[in-house]
């Protein structure tokens, strides 16, 4: 082996018995060499029981960028979709011998362009792009509300008026997610699917005390209001700690629904009901748009009612 201990082109040229060029012709299959099927398979079988890995940078320099694939996932972003979906683009990347580099929380400006430079990317991708790419409120496609983006927005909807409230608001974070605003409009245009009053909004901020003072308050201007869906587990988590220190019953006064099914909402009291997506074939999607593969036989999931004891 070579003096950092990592297997060379050399070492795979001793072993085989043929020249380092021969070697590197094999393994980059070289269209433009002629070198016999025999030798080709020893070359191959050779970097195969040595444990041979191609180094990065020159295939980098060869192929024009890396075989990383950069993912950005937002800060607070850490439920269960954003865990199934980066499991799918990392394996469905490594089926296809590439990398994937997983970035958290939002970066200061040119970082961004520190990682293409360092790294030369393949690709750069934002958790979740491929799932509402096309998909807005103002116009729904009809697929999207079969199985897609809307589709999830539209459960916490139809869960709660099919058990009599039709007077709903829709509690938010204190900073703003990408996704924010298309929840809202989706859980909207399910609301009037339904023919049951156009949800509010408004944010339950952090510490305890402010999220029970923005739930007193909002209640407080619009005591019609029967039911709360939250825009993920932890404000719907903030919600459940509000409502029990303003001496409010869950679900008998205010009923609450969680989304993305986090293991908190099992352990909290009432047990918090709530959405639950598998993004896994989201994130394989992902990954063959980010390599040019054809994503044929792949089609979200729709997600499913975790049902609990706060609804």
């Amino acid at each position: 082996m070579g003096r950092s201990g990592r297997v060379t082109l050399s070492d795979v040229a001793k072993a085989s018995g043929v020249s380092r060029a021969t070697v590197s012709f094999v393994l980059n299959d070289d269209p433009r060499q002629t070198i016999s099927a025999a030798t080709r398979e020893r070359v191959t079988e050779t970097a195969h029981e040595l444990g041979y890995v191609p180094h990065g940078i020159a295939r980098a320099l060869r192929e024009g960028s890396s075989r990383i694939v950069v993912l950005t996932v937002d800060r607070g972003i850490e439920g269960n979709f954003s865990r199934s979906y980066v499991r799918g683009l990392d394996e469905e990347l490594a089926a296809h011998d590439h990398v994937l580099l997983v970035r958290h929380g939002q970066a200061e400006p040119g970082a961004t362009q520190r990682i293409l430079d360092a790294v030369v990317p393949r690709a750069m991708l934002t958790l979740g792009e491929v799932y509402m790419r096309g998909h807005e409120p103002a116009e729904p496609d009809e697929q999207d509300w079969e199985s897609g983006f809307a589709a999830n927005a539209a459960l916490q909807i139809g869960f709660l008026a099919e058990r009599g409230h039709t007077r709903i608001a829709m509690a938010l974070p204190d900073h703003e997610f990408p996704l924010t605003g298309a929840r809202l409009g989706f859980a909207r245009e399910a609301a009037r699917r339904l023919g049951i009053a156009r949800p509010e909004s408004f944010v339950v901020p952090r510490p305890r005390e402010a999220g029970a003072a923005a739930v007193e308050a909002f209640l407080a201007a619009h005591p019609e209001v029967t039911a709360l869906a939250a825009f993920d587990d932890d404000i719907a988590l903030r919600c459940l700690t509000a409502l029990r220190d303003l001496g409010r019953r869950v679900p008998e006064d205010v009923a609450v629904i969680g989304f993305d099914d986090t293991e908190y909402g099992s352990l909290s009291t009432p047990a918090l009901t709530t959405v639950h997506i598998d993004a896994e074939i989201l994130g394989r999607i992902a990954a063959r748009e980010a390599l040019g593969i054809d994503t044929e036989g792949l089609a979200p999931e729709r997600g499913r009612i975790v049902d609990r004891a706060s609804v």
